[in-house]
């Protein structure tokens, strides 16, 4: 049986400016669709208004292209696609596989994760009180093959561990969100950091009911400040600096266990990229995190992937 084409996809937050953790992500993914001979998507997750500077975007976008990323297809934005959520929402409520949730966190925190409101079993009404809509899981010990970590298994607890995919205030979640857009686009295979592991389980169950196959899956070590703490907004993570993009490029093959030439980084963007092209070797990542040395510090800025 033939293999679909390889897709593979970027998907930051706008919350701030790429930091160099997302630099390695974003590369990883680069060439392991490069290197498949498959399609190399963006998109911007800009589902939370409320946590995304205006500016965030565009200096996304300007890192990426200074870095020599260049999506195959237009970049898409989550903000943009509401309805599509809405209709998996929809969809998912229809089949029994979604529900109101009224209780607060407060509330589910005294109760161990059950719902004091009987949300699931739809017991209790909603009425006029604000309402979250949460993904309704199964019990399940979940078996997958991840491509750099190999087999993984996750136990997911019905009710105890179900995810909102609308929150309260009205905004789509990500669970929800970045499933029904990797369907959407056909993504065969997904690079993200390990910190998003354990959300794996959860998502499978999402695809699955909405008919789709999981993705194969691959989780890359985060990258870590001085602190050994991953590198984000609530970390403060340094903006990249777009001046110097072959050296940052050398680094994250570095990050990235490739072991390229040092004389690498006076040859350009276009060669560094040619070069991890014609020398990937996933097997050399490393399995751990490590600290990002030797990054130039920058200005202390706001971002999350």
């Amino acid at each position: 049986m033939k293999q679909p084409r390889y897709r593979g996809r970027f998907a930051p937050s706008p919350t701030g400016p790429l930091h160099f953790g997302s630099l390695v992500t974003a590369l990883a993914s680069w060439l392991e669709a490069r290197t498949a001979g498959g399609d190399w998507l963006v998109r911007i997750e800009d589902l939370d208004p409320l946590r995304e500077p205006p500016e965030a975007t565009g200096q996304i976008l300007h890192s990426l292209d200074c870095h020599g990323l260049f999506p195959d297809e237009p970049i898409r934005f989550q903000s943009k696609r509401h309805g599509a959520y809405q209709a998996a929402i929809a969809q998912l409520l229809e089949s029994g596989k979604a529900y109101r949730c009224r209780c607060s966190r407060k509330q589910l925190q005294a109760h161990g994760g059950r719902h004091p409101n009987h949300c699931r079993n739809g017991t209790t009404g909603v009425g006029n009180e604000p309402f979250a809509i949460r993904f309704a899981l199964q019990d399940e010990t979940s078996h997958w093959h991840d491509q750099l970590l190999g087999p993984q298994q996750q136990q997911v607890h019905a009710e105890i561990d179900d995810p909102v995919i609308l929150r309260k205030e009205g905004f789509y979640a990500y669970q929800l969100a970045v499933v029904v857009d990797d369907i959407d686009q056909g993504i065969t295979h997904i690079v993200r950091g390990s910190d998003l592991l354990d959300m794996t389980a959860q998502q499978q169950q999402i695809y699955r009911a909405l008919g789709a196959q999981p993705p194969h899956w691959l989780h890359i070590p985060v990258i870590l400040n001085d602190q050994g703490q991953k590198l984000s907004k609530q970390t403060h993570a340094p903006a990249l600096d777009d001046t110097r993009p072959a050296e940052n490029l050398v680094q994250a093959l570095q990050a990235l266990g490739q072991n390229p030439p040092p004389e690498l980084a006076a040859r350009g963007v276009d060669a560094i990229l040619a070069w991890g092209r014609a020398n990937w070797q996933r097997q050399a990542i490393p399995l751990t995190s490590r600290q990002a040395r030797g990054i130039t510090p920058g200005t202390h800025t706001r971002s999350d992937h």
